[in-house]
């Protein structure tokens, strides 16, 4: 089979690697859609930022995979052959505390492997995979849904379930990348009353406008806090998400949200700089930090998006078969597309 690595000099390189065999408890899954993240772009594409046990191992990339199981090892609880499939980016030990309450990104056992960066990922025509990391995808989802459930969309749900959004709230998103749009298309799903996107791209803030997702779009500038208030009656948002991970960006998000609000920083890296007696002391507000989701909160968001009858394939601008993988990195490093999908056997469903 073929499969995609990244040497960290912002490129892509395919090789040949023999189909794996599933052992006990594991499954061999036909890859259909992989999507690319912005966390490989900034810590392996362009170079190999992370150390150790938790840097990049040279392994097949992809940590947002999805597919359906062709061949299964022995030991198989819940899933078979057929059965269309979602992977859990981190697969953890499995008996620590935070694996125990579903959160395998916060497991620190040795045994902790991330799909794409620790263990083979899905930018491949197939992934072995654990039973216990597998979520099922509905028929009414798309593979390409899929592949966003765990990392992008399941990022922003963990946040919005922390903060809570509903039709009384004016939201407003800082940050307007894959997790940026996925924020504003889940808070629209959860009845938000007014949802407000900024960033420093021109094009993803028009992005947002035209999917329908920000009623107002706010290309950054020094009197981005001003025009927020504007449109709020000058109160502020009730809810804010940085999606970012920028210093300005979080710092607006903060400021921008009115008295007793929340924020939820998501966007990883930078830092934040505010003043905390009028920034949030004073206005009685609270800021949520939030990585990633749980296994059983992907679940949840899963049956949500049937419900809601969205789909998170709507973000994706772009799509390429796996032999074009280096122009589908090298276009989402520019960041000026929404998301990036390398997709397999033609149109998928």
């Amino acid at each position: 089979m073929r499969g995609a690595i990244l040497p960290g000099n912002s490129t892509v390189e395919l090789k040949e690697y023999p189909i794996p065999e599933p052992g006990h408890g594991q499954v061999l899954i036909k890859m259909k859609s992989s999507t690319i993240c912005g966390s490989d772009i900034r810590a392996i594409y362009r170079e190999h930022l992370g150390k150790g046990p938790e840097g990049y191992q040279g392994v097949i990339a992809g940590h947002e995979p999805c597919g359906q199981i062709v061949e299964c090892g022995p030991g198989m609880r819940r899933f078979a052959a057929g059965d269309r499939v979602i992977v859990y980016h981190i697969s953890g030990c499995g008996v620590c505390y935070d694996c125990r309450r579903g959160y395998m990104i916060s497991c620190t056992s040795p045994l902790r492997a991330a799909y794409g960066w620790q263990r083979d990922g899905g930018m491949a025509d197939y992934l072995l995979a654990d039973e216990k990391d597998l979520v099922a995808l509905p028929d009414s989802l798309s593979f390409t849904d899929g592949a966003q459930v765990a990392c992008g969309f399941g990022t922003c749900y963990e946040a919005i379930q922390k903060v809570g959004v509903s039709g009384n709230d004016a939201v407003l998103v800082t940050g307007l990348g894959p997790v940026g749009l996925a924020t504003l298309m889940l808070a629209k799903a959860m009845g938000a009353r007014l949802l407000i996107g900024v960033d420093v791209v021109a094009e993803r803030v028009e992005l947002a406008v035209k999917l329908g997702l920000a009623q107002e779009g706010i290309v950054s500038s020094p009197d981005s806090l001003e025009r927020v208030r504007a449109l709020t009656g000058g109160f502020g948002c009730e809810r804010a998400f940085d999606c970012s991970g920028n210093d300005e960006a979080r710092r607006l998000a903060v400021r921008a949200t009115r008295k007793w609000g929340k924020v939820a920083l998501v966007g990883e890296g930078g830092s934040i700089k505010f003043d905390p007696s009028p920034d949030l002391l004073h206005e009685q507000k609270t800021i949520y930090g939030s990585w990633v989701t749980s296994i059983w909160l992907m679940e949840d968001l899963v049956e949500r998006l049937v419900a809601w009858g969205i789909h998170p394939e709507d973000l994706v601008t772009d799509r390429f078969p796996l032999e074009e993988a280096d122009e589908a990195y090298r276009l989402m490093a520019q960041g000026r597309c929404g998301k990036v999908a390398v997709v397999f056997d033609g149109e998928i469903k």
